[in-house]
């Protein structure tokens, strides 16, 4: 018997024994709020795009299978809707710290930079440009919130809440995982600008979990169209931010439906970022 133990905005997470069953829905979600419409197969471009992350990264991680033979399925949802937007995955406990690596200046560092300097108290030079290159990969860790938006703290903070060692290894794993994947993106023509990992804990050990490298956790850019300076053209979901923010949404009440030119346009961004990563077209296309 399979049971639902946690919904959260794209995922849903049943337990199956000794293992978690992760499934990715076509949710999306902008500015702390699910959106009404769906993206036609996006949970399957995340997991294939995580599948192919977790097997190219030689780090620990939490996935099993991604093959659903081996398990019963949970109630209600039959195999042709869970096929290849379901990982099978390892039980562990979750470290309660979101592990941001930003290798660009955007986004709410962006922000920060304006108005104090810094990002999440990492004091930068004057003068950089909106989306200016890092000389190196800034770690700027958050709170996991389970409703809301996750809280940047400082990296002393985070070894308060976790222990100076765990904070370290974490820190150390982040950074490097986040620039072989984006040495990687490079050689396909694509920017990693900035990602979230998380870790949790199996049998004594820090692995890597959730989704990896993914238009959802990440900023990914088209090389060939960077410019600093200015936001950029994006593979990732800021191009739905970007229409939200040209709507009269007030973003404090139920979100608008989705047209469906940006609908369409979203999935074939996704699936963009997918086969360039892979090299291969998108099973579902």
């Amino acid at each position: 018997m399979s049971t639902l133990v946690r919904q959260g905005k794209v995922r849903d997470v049943y337990d199956v024994g000794e293992y978690y069953l992760m499934v990715a829905s076509d949710r999306i979600s902008a500015f702390d709020y699910i959106l009404p419409t769906r993206i036609p197969d996006k949970g399957r471009v995340l997991t294939q795009i995580s599948k192919f992350w977790f097997d190219f990264f030689d780090v620990p991680h939490h996935l099993v299978s991604t093959e659903l033979e081996s398990i019963g399925l949970p109630d209600g949802l039959d195999r042709a809707e869970l096929e290849g937007r379901s990982m099978i995955v390892k039980k562990c406990e979750v470290v309660p710290i979101e592990c941001v690596v930003r290798g660009y200046l955007v986004g709410s560092g962006w922000r920060d930079y304006q108005s104090t300097g810094s990002v999440c108290g990492i004091e930068l030079p004057d003068g950089l440009a909106n989306c200016a290159k890092f000389p190196e990969a800034l770690f700027t860790p958050a709170t996991k919130e389970e409703s809301g938006h996750d809280e940047n703290i400082s990296f002393e903070r985070m070894k308060e809440l976790i222990g100076n060692e765990t904070s370290n290894e974490l820190k150390e794993k982040s950074i490097e995982v986040y620039e072989r994947g984006r040495d990687f993106a490079a050689s396909k023509g694509i920017i990693l600008a900035d990602t979230k990992f998380e870790w949790g804990w199996c049998d004594g050990e820090l692995i890597l979990i959730d989704e990896v490298l993914t238009p959802d956790s990440s900023r990914f850019w088209p090389a060939d169209q960077y410019e600093p300076g200015r936001n950029q053209v994006s593979f990732d979901k800021q191009f739905v931010r970007e229409y939200l923010d040209s709507t009269d949404w007030d973003k404090n009440s139920e979100p608008p439906e989705l047209p469906d030119d940006i609908v369409h346009r979203t999935r074939e961004k996704y699936i963009d970022a997918y086969e360039r990563l892979a090299g291969k077209a998108f099973p579902w296309k």
